[in-house]
């Protein structure tokens, strides 16, 4: 008997021990605060709560706890927003919201200023400080403050030049009224051949035969241009009143018929014959430069004592370096590998020999080992030419390429393909009527 009543004590005690313990904590709620700067930290009286990410940050309280007075949200850069808070009820969730302003910063000073410069009439040619520097109505940006002279030049009137003082952080405005000039003549132009670009003082006028009116009379410097011949240049006098007849003749740049081969030796020191003439040694490294050397195909030998003679054919193209890669066999022994001479139509193509990189064409390779290879020949702008080529040991392989352009695709490549979706569509809805 004494036992259970022992055990009842301690369970009141118990029972009445749980409302002290919720009474410690208290019931739970909520204070959100809104804020348009991520990153911004939160603060309920100075108490560090959290940072805004995506523009909240929900807080929990305890609605029997202290209650906060007042919240703060701030950010460098920033000025700072506070407020009152009222503590929310159990289960409830109070919402403030704080809008951050940014601090202005301060404008740099300005260093430069400007000058703008207009023309009556306009498209005077203007020069700064005796620079030309465009056509009025012009902006001169980014000028170091100071004095500076402006001249505008317009063909028909007098050159008319003023003086102007550019200050930082503004704008100095310069008009420039021209006046006409009275005596005016005409120039009219031909060339043979005719078409050429005509230049009247630098600026672009046309192109032969051309007639130029209203110049102002005096000297003009001319010039004529057209692809294939050399520049024509000339000063000319335009008479007062009347027209004066420029007759020019181009001459045309000569087309080069030559080209170069490069030979290299390993080692160096091998005299080098080309169509049995003697020209020169090959360095120890870099390689021999024959110049100015006839379009078409000639024959390279290299000697060199203790070592066999190496024969190969050369293709020389117009303006194009052939380039020939010796490797001399010593006196008796087999050569174990053989070589490749490389051509293509058109010429300049990137050569790959098992996927590495040999040179450009026309090429000549003598450092191939003996069996069969992969050759890859690629130019941008046409179909890559692949091939397996078969290398003998002491012979040259020779390989002309015809390299095909890369065909230009048509509006009607994408018809078939958009039909045959197109069918695969209907069958598939037929289908599922009949299962249907």
């Amino acid at each position: 008997m004494k036992r259970a009543f022992l055990m009842i004590c301690l369970v009141v005690c118990l029972v009445a021990a749980v409302p002290g313990v919720s009474a410690l904590g208290g019931e739970e709620g909520w204070i959100q605060i809104r804020c348009n700067v991520d990153g911004a930290a939160v603060s309920f009286d100075g108490q560090y709560k959290g940072t805004i990410s995506a523009n909240e940050l929900t807080v929990p309280v305890y609605t029997t706890g202290t209650p906060y007075n007042e919240y703060t949200v701030e950010k460098s850069g920033y000025y700072s927003a506070s407020g009152s808070i009222t503590m929310p009820a159990a289960g409830q969730t109070r919402t403030y919201t704080a809008t951050l302003s940014p601090i202005p910063t301060q404008p740099p000073t300005p260093v430069y200023g400007s000058i703008r410069v207009e023309s009556s009439p306009s498209g005077a040619a203007i020069y700064w400080n005796g620079n030309y520097r465009g056509v009025a109505p012009l902006t001169i940006s980014e000028v170091v403050p100071g004095s500076y002279s402006i001249e505008a030049d317009l063909s028909g009137y007098r050159s008319y030049s003023t003086t102007t003082t550019v200050y930082a952080g503004s704008r100095s405005d310069v008009y420039c009224p021209l006046t006409q000039l009275v005596s005016t003549g005409a120039l009219y132009v031909v060339s043979d051949p005719s078409n050429a670009m005509v230049y009247l003082d630098g600026t672009y006028r046309g192109r032969t035969p051309l007639t130029l009116n209203n110049l102002a009379t005096g000297e003009h410097n001319i010039e004529l241009d057209l692809s294939g011949y050399y520049d024509w240049k000339s000063t000319v006098s335009v008479p007062t009143g009347g027209t004066r007849t420029v007759s020019a003749t181009l001459s045309p740049i000569p087309v080069s018929t030559t080209g170069w081969i490069y030979v290299s030796s390993s080692p160096g020191g091998a005299t080098v014959f080309l169509d049995g003439s003697n020209m020169g040694q090959t360095p120890g490294s870099g390689s021999l430069n024959l110049n100015g050397i006839s379009v078409g195909d000639h024959t390279l030998k290299l000697q060199m004592s203790g070592y066999q003679e190496y024969t190969t054919g050369v293709n020389v193209r117009q303006s194009t370096v052939s380039q020939v890669n010796a490797i001399l066999v010593p006196a008796g022994s087999t050569p174990a590998s053989g070589g490749l001479s490389v051509s293509s139509t058109p010429s300049g193509a990137n050569v790959y020999v098992d996927n590495a990189y040999r040179g450009i064409t026309p090429l000549a390779m003598a450092d191939i080992s003996s069996g069969s290879h992969t050759l890859l020949i690629q130019l941008t702008g046409y179909q890559d030419y692949v091939s397996t080529v078969q290398v003998n040991k002491g012979a040259t392989n020779t390989v002309a390429a015809a390299l095909n352009p890369v065909a230009t695709p048509t509006q009607k490549s994408g018809v078939l393909p958009f039909v045959a979706g197109a069918a695969l569509v209907i069958v598939g809805m037929l289908v599922i009527r009949r299962q249907d």
